[in-house]
């Protein structure tokens, strides 16, 4: 059976939300990287046995957080011994802007999973992206490479829109499914 870990950092709680709609949704383990950028011992043993990780972090100034960027640098001794080759990998990001240059922090990330020798997985859904639309659609963001999540700066999580949040659930549901396949 493949196993799915998510890991994430989050800086006022909009990607802690963001990550449970798509851990709940992908059936995955989660591990939460702290303030000061550091994950345990046995959250490392945690992503060392899935099929898959999904990578979350809020975009700050154009990149990924300090915190998610030292817990990367971190994974390094994983990199020295290949230890995640072949792994399966995807990525999302949360900022207050609607562009907010998530682009930048899921380009980072998928860099990440290809020097480990990981495979990506993207988003895999159609943008909504009509006259008609509305922020309560599925993709409004119109993401691929991964996960977009727009979140007010002056509100707090239980403000991102429906959309992103089923957007995040989809998501989570793809990437198990993929690992699924993967593990087979």
């Amino acid at each position: 059976m493949s196993k799915v870990a998510l890991v994430y950092h989050s800086g006022y709680g909009h990607t802690q939300r963001v990550a449970q709609a798509v851990a709940q949704a992908a059936r995955a383990d989660v591990v939460v990287i702290d303030a000061e950028g550091n994950v345990s011992e046995s959250d490392w043993a945690v992503l060392d046995a899935a099929t898959a990780i999904i990578m979350g972090s809020p975009t700050y100034m154009g990149m990924a957080s300090w915190q998610f960027k030292k817990f990367a640098d971190a994974s390094s001794k994983r990199w020295f011994t290949r230890a995640w080759q072949n792994k399966l990998f995807a990525g999302f990001t949360v900022s207050a802007s609607l562009n907010g240059d998530k682009g930048m922090t899921l380009a980072y990330m998928n860099t990440l999973a290809s020097q480990h020798g990981g495979l990506w997985v993207s988003l895999g859904l159609a943008p909504a992206n009509t006259q008609a639309a509305t922020r309560g659609d599925v993709n409004n963001l119109g993401g691929s490479v991964g996960l977009l999540v727009q979140a007010p700066s002056d509100a707090g999580a239980d403000k991102i829109p429906q959309g992103d949040i089923d957007t995040a659930a989809k998501f989570g549901e793809r990437v198990a499914a993929l690992a699924a396949k993967w593990q087979a």
